[in-house]
């Protein structure tokens, strides 16, 4: 099977399985309000600690998961993961109070692996030159997932809260079948490497890859990234609700625009601009364009404004994620790409154990009775200054040396 046809196997899977996560995305606020009462503070606070907890588990587990990509193969984990997500899904639908969506979060969290082996899928199957590219791959697939799903989710939403979550699983089913036939594995046998309990944890697997040169650095900027780009998740749906009154269908068309934002950035201009700019100016710009408009998101005053504003935000920063994909997987030897995938994982969801908490209590209390100031936008602006940091650490560019492939008991 040729490297064009192995991609598209992998991008079919991708797609099927982000369909699935977006058709629950509109829907899961809502159901957590439902179960808690009703009241949109209690709700939001409660949102915010079950992304943490969710990106708790990721942060936990994920170098697991990447070390045993590496031990057992690619393909092996992404189906795994994708039965995992299916069996959250139906916890979902049934939940019958928020505990049983506390464990919902928690199986969803472990299992949530699906784009970290995917990444070092195409890491194994693509020379350093052309990965930007093939990583923007992701991007599309998570942007026409996000076309779909959410307008799906938010259209089902409308006939009960639990139908969406019904639907989800069923399409985590269907990508489960799709790459049980069709996907081939990636890692061959000389490439694996042992199962190290002392290196399938968060700390192990950091400080495996931090020993290869810009890879500590494209972490840190990495982690900041995510932590700003979290705040927005996690506020998003409570926002839109609160201040301009969208419900389900509304926030699925929104999260459909920011899905043909991502599929034309991620399909189309990275494959032009990064080949002119390079990965690290494409970076930094990327960075500088998330910061002024995620800063504007906040004092929007009107629905249309946001789909201005997420323009040049997607256009931006979605040009960053397969940046600094290229240059950190260019860093690390073909044997460790699954470990490198799984702390990558780790220090993104570590940001969102803080972040997502932080913006719903900060959005809680800048639209309570108690606030000095009424300001419900505020979490953005938190995250803004989070790619103002990132854009700070980033602003000198590090030489990436490729790596070498390490023997397996080394």
């Amino acid at each position: 099977m040729t490297q064009r046809v192995k991609l598209a196997v992998l991008f079919a899977t991708l797609l099927i399985d982000v369909i699935g996560i977006g058709i629950m995305l509109p829907v899961v606020p809502m159901l957590v309000r439902e179960l808690s009462g009703g009241e949109i503070g209690a709700a939001a606070t409660i949102y915010g600690g079950l992304i943490a907890l969710y990106s708790l588990m990721q942060f936990l587990f994920g170098p697991a998961v990447g070390a045993l990509a590496d031990r057992f193969g690619r393909r092996p984990i992404l189906l795994l993961s994708l039965i995992g997500l299916g069996f959250d899904y139906l916890l979902l639908a049934i939940a019958p109070n928020l505990w049983i969506v506390v464990v919902a979060r928690i199986v969803g969290g472990i299992f949530g692996a699906s784009v970290s082996t995917a990444s070092a899928y195409i890491a194994d199957i693509t020379p350093p030159e052309k990965r930007a590219q093939n990583f923007g791959l992701i991007g599309v697939a998570f942007g026409i997932g996000f076309v779909a799903g959410p307008l799906i989710g938010g259209i089902l939403g409308e006939y009960g809260s639990r139908v969406p979550f019904y639907a989800a699983a069923a399409v985590s089913l269907l990508a489960f079948i799709f790459a049980w036939f069709l996907l081939p594995e990636s890692l061959d046998a000389q490439h694996r490497r042992p199962f190290r309990l002392k290196e399938a944890n968060p700390v192990g697997a950091f400080f495996v890859v931090a020993r290869y040169p810009a890879v500590a650095t494209l972490m840190v900027i990495f982690v900041l990234a995510q932590f700003a780009e979290r705040m927005l998740e996690a506020n998003w749906v409570l926002f839109t609700a609160y201040q301009f009154a969208w419900g389900a269908a509304a926030v699925g068309i929104s999260f459909a625009w920011v899905g043909i934002l991502f599929v034309f950035t991620q399909g189309v201009l990275v494959r032009v601009v990064v080949p002119k700019l390079g990965e690290w100016r494409t970076l930094t710009w990327g960075l500088a364009i998330a910061a002024a408009c995620m800063a504007s998101i906040a004092f929007a005053t009107q629905g249309w404004m946001l789909y201005a504003i997420i323009v040049p935000y997607v256009l931006g920063w979605g040009l960053s994620g397969p940046a600094i994909q290229a240059l950190v997987t260019s860093a690390v030897p073909p044997n460790e790409q699954g470990i490198l995938q799984g702390a990558i994982t780790s220090a993104a969801t570590a940001s969102g154990v803080f972040a997502a908490p932080l913006s719903g209590a900060l959005f809680g209390y800048f639209i309570g009775p108690s606030t000095p100031v009424h300001l419900p936008g505020v979490a953005f602006l938190v995250g803004a200054a989070m790619f103002v940091i990132g854009l700070a650490v980033a602003w000198r560019p590090l030489p990436v040396v490729p790596a070498a492939a390490k023997n397996p008991g080394e």
